[in-house]
């Protein structure tokens, strides 16, 4: 009997897994070599040796050329803000000699006083005076306005000690104009130190009361068509009267006025 030949399998492949798989090698049968695959975002591009150095060197000059914008920039900001003041100099200058300002001048005209006697102070009763001083404000320009404006203060004090407070009025000071302001100072339930009482009693005693009245106003100042923005005028004025009286006259007085720009 014949016998049977069964055909033998056909050899499949390996299944190709990921991961490391072995290749095969065409020169030395023994030898095996083994292909890494790995995912195509965990492969990172290395220039070559060779290139190392134009990359730094293109990075540096890449790095100075920014440089070089950042300062050309700031040399261009610098030299706007050098003309722009220049200019608002120049502008500035040439209103001065248009205009020629001039501060407003101030004085105490008189002084009148209620409710200060030195009795009161002696038996350190509270006191309430009441002082109206009146100041002449004098406009000397011929070309510049004055607006002074709400929000003001006033007061007047003796040895440091405030004794009344009011606000200096809102008005229009035309050119070269004079204007009389009278404004009530009043204080209530004052006490004064020990001391103060010493030295008030012995300034009406020798018939020389020295008081300060301080005034803080804010102001505009119309130069023609233009107006400026809200200023600051202080003034202060050293005045010795003779008495604490409605008829109090006035020996010494002083006035000095400075104008804050800003």
């Amino acid at each position: 009997m014949a016998e049977r030949v069964h055909p033998e399998p056909l050899l499949q492949p390996p299944q190709k897994k990921p991961g490391i798989q072995p290749a095969e090698s065409t020169h030395n049968p023994s030898s095996v070599s083994f292909v890494i695959q790995l995912p195509k975002d965990q492969i990172y591009s290395i220039p070559p040796a060779g290139n190392a150095y134009l990359f730094d060197f293109y990075s540096r000059r890449a790095a100075k050329r920014r440089r070089s914008r950042c300062c050309r920039c700031a040399a261009w900001s610098f030299a706007s803000l050098f003309l722009l003041l220049i200019a608002l100099a120049a502008i500035i200058g040439v209103l001065y000699l248009i205009f020629l300002p001039k501060l407003p001048s101030f004085s105490i005209e008189s002084l009148s006083i209620h409710g200060l006697n030195v009795s009161s102070a002696v038996s350190a009763a509270a006191l309430s005076p009441e002082i109206l001083p009146t100041v002449r404000s004098e406009n000397p320009n011929k070309k510049i306005g004055i607006y002074y404006r709400d929000g003001s203060y006033m007061v007047i004090a003796f040895s440091g000690v405030v004794i009344g407070r009011g606000t200096w009025p809102s008005f229009y000071q035309g050119t070269r104009n004079v204007t009389s302001v009278q404004t009530l100072l009043t204080g209530s339930g004052i006490r004064l130190a020990d001391d103060s009482v010493r030295l008030l009693t012995a300034a009406v005693k020798s018939r020389e009361v020295p008081l300060e009245i301080r005034v803080q106003v804010p102001a505009r100042v119309k130069f023609g068509a233009i107006t400026s923005w809200t200023t600051t005028v202080k003034l202060r004025c050293d005045v010795t009267v003779d008495e604490l009286t409605a008829d109090a006259r006035v020996l010494k007085k002083s006035c000095k006025a400075k104008l804050d720009i800003i």
